[in-house]
């Protein structure tokens, strides 16, 4: 089984970052902050008419033709970006959802449990379980009358949330879903590690970079061995699709977005709390990521289950 990247994956992946570098820099993730806009419309429909959003539809459909480990690649590089929005939602429901795939249409999931939606005020259509007035069979959709919710509290805040009463995770979805979730973590691991290791080198103490100091090389490397072990694990379940591995692709991809973000906030010390750093964003969109499609318990009860049917 081959899990080394193609030269037309590699440029795939380099094009999605020039793409989302120009269009979507730290001055626009700055500016979306200031803003309090958590979907650009612009944005999407241009990540529309990148194939963004119609990776994997066939090309006689309309759509770019390629496959699940191709879109790991592409949501790797949203993640490591921090792209707000429900690129995972939008994504599934391309060729379902019309205008989904040219990101004319933005869709939402029921991905998160205890009833929260993100992005519900934001979106045209919500993929999903549905809720009891809604009638949204598993995997259906709806245009036109999205549910009625409450804004709640969200840690991110390029994540809105709303409450409602009775929304389900979306289990048609689900696998697929917590797959490209996980790579958008994986992108975020190792962006955590590029910002820590590069404040390293540049903040000194007692006259020479921190980065020269032990402790501070082992938080590093620690970070960086997370990180790639998450990336081995998603490349991995993007090829064999076995549901086990997907499930243990989220657990690790999720373990390293978080724990990533933590070190690299010790690695900044009191600069990482600010609202200037970038870290804390990593951090609180890793928390809500992680409750998307498959949350730890979940993850750790599918790898569990496989192990005793394999037994």
């Amino acid at each position: 089984m081959e899990f080394r990247l193609t030269e037309d994956q590699r440029d795939l992946r380099a094009g999605v970052r020039e793409l989302l570098a120009g269009r979507y820099g730290r001055e626009a993730l700055r500016a979306s902050l200031d803003t309090g806009t958590a979907v650009d419309r612009a944005l999407w429909r241009e990540l529309g008419e990148a194939g963004f959003f119609a990776l994997r539809l066939p090309e006689e459909d309309g759509g770019v033709g390629l496959g699940l480990p191709e879109a790991v690649l592409v949501f790797e590089e949203a993640g490591r970006a921090l792209v707000p929005g429900p690129l995972v939602a939008t994504h599934l429901a391309a060729g379902t959802v019309p205008g989904a795939a040219e990101g004319r249409a933005v869709v939402t999931a029921y991905d998160l449990a205890g009833g929260l939606v993100a992005y519900l005020a934001e979106s045209d259509a919500v993929l999903g379980a549905g809720v009891p007035d809604g009638g949204l069979p598993d995997g259906g959709w709806s245009r036109v009358g999205l549910p009625d919710g409450t804004a709640t509290a969200s840690v991110d805040p390029l994540t809105p949330l709303h409450r409602v009463a009775g929304a389900g995770v979306a289990g048609a979805y689900r696998e697929q879903g917590a797959l490209l979730t996980a790579a958008l973590q994986l992108g975020s691991a190792l962006r955590t590690v590029e910002l820590a290791v590069a404040y390293a080198g540049e903040r000194e103490q007692f006259g020479q970079p921190i980065g020269a100091f032990q402790a501070v090389k082992h938080l590093c490397a620690q970070m960086l061995v997370r990180a790639e072990l998450a990336r081995t694990a998603v490349y991995a379940a993007a090829v064999t699709g076995v549901p086990a591995e997907t499930a243990a692709a989220k657990l690790l991809a999720d373990e390293a977005a978080v724990r990533n973000a933590r070190d690299c906030l010790q690695v900044h010390g009191g600069m990482g709390f600010t609202w200037e750093a970038d870290v804390h964003l990593h951090l609180k969109r890793a928390w809500v990521r992680a409750e998307q499609w498959c949350t730890a318990a979940e993850a750790e009860e599918a790898l569990a289950a496989d192990l005793l049917h394999a037994a």
